[in-house]
Parts: structure tokens; sequence; C-alpha cells
């Protein structure tokens, strides 16, 4: 990790053998034993992320996303956690963190996600599920359950 490249913030956890390419920006999450976290990715604060998983590049984590042990995040994959985001308050003063309900996102265990997924928030994708490439998930995943489209559907069962 080259410190010059990346902006990891001192309040990040980091686990054992953490791997962080170039120009990942981190503040106030937690990053498991031997997870990769590939270039141009930011993690948030009140984000967790597990160990063994692989975050590939161009992937925005949010706050209040919880990625479980051993899940794959393929390329430019956006988590979402607010549904209906605004910049002010009804009297014009700008939105601060208390202004707004960060709303919770889980990934459990094995799960794999590829490239150029959207997560709306609220969601749960269910241990060892797939969400096939381009995605909007806007329900529940099922464990093992293969996904695809937009919105996104159950296509099979992941073998």
């Amino acid at each position: 990790m080259n410190d010059n490249l990346n902006k990891i913030a001192r309040d990040v956890k980091l686990g054992k053998n953490v791997k962080i390419y170039n120009f990942v920006n981190a503040y106030g999450c937690e990053i498991g034993d031997d997870t990769q976290i590939g270039t141009f990715v930011e993690i948030q604060k009140n984000a967790k992320i597990g160990k063994r998983c692989k975050i590939s590049s161009h992937t925005f984590i949010c706050e209040g996303v919880t990625i479980e042990d051993e899940v794959f995040v393929g390329h430019g994959v956006m988590f979402i956690n607010d549904p209906d985001p605004k910049t002010v308050n009804p009297d014009g003063t700008l939105q601060r963190d208390n202004d707004w309900n960060c709303i919770q996102t889980q990934v459990k265990k094995g799960a794999s996600i590829g490239s150029n997924v959207t997560i709306l928030c609220g969601i749960t994708i269910g241990e060892g599920a797939l969400v096939g490439a381009g995605a909007v998930v806007v329900r529940d995943v099922l464990p093992l359950a293969v996904v695809v489209g937009n919105p996104a559907k159950v296509i099979r069962k992941r073998r």
C-alpha cells in the first residue's frame, strides 16, 4: 500500500494481510483479514467487509453496508443507503448526519456480485447468491439464487 496514492484514515480497522491497491479512499470502516481492495474504491464509515473478500475496482461501499466473509464484488458496484436522498432540509439548510436515516444493507457469506450492479438500500443478498452483471437489486435475494436484470429477477439456483 503506497500511502501517497491512498487515503486510508487512521480510524479504519484493518485485518491481517489486507491488500489495498492504489487510489482507495476508506474511513471509519472495517476490513477483514486477507481481503483485497481494488483501485478507485471508496469505503465509507460504518461499512464492514469480512475476511477473504475481493472488492474490485471502481466500487462504492457506503455507510450501512455489511459484507460478510468470502464475498466477491465486481467492478463498478454501487451500494445505496438512502431511498429518498436530499441535499437540504425543509428550511433550506444543508443536510447533516442527523438529518437522514441510513438504511442497512447486508451481503451474506460467499455471495458474488457482478460488475456494474446497483444495490438499493435495505436489501439482504443471501448466502452464496449470485447477482449478474448490470443487475439492479430492488428486493432481497434468497440464498443460492441467481438473479439478473432490472429489476433483478431469479433465473435459477446456484450450483
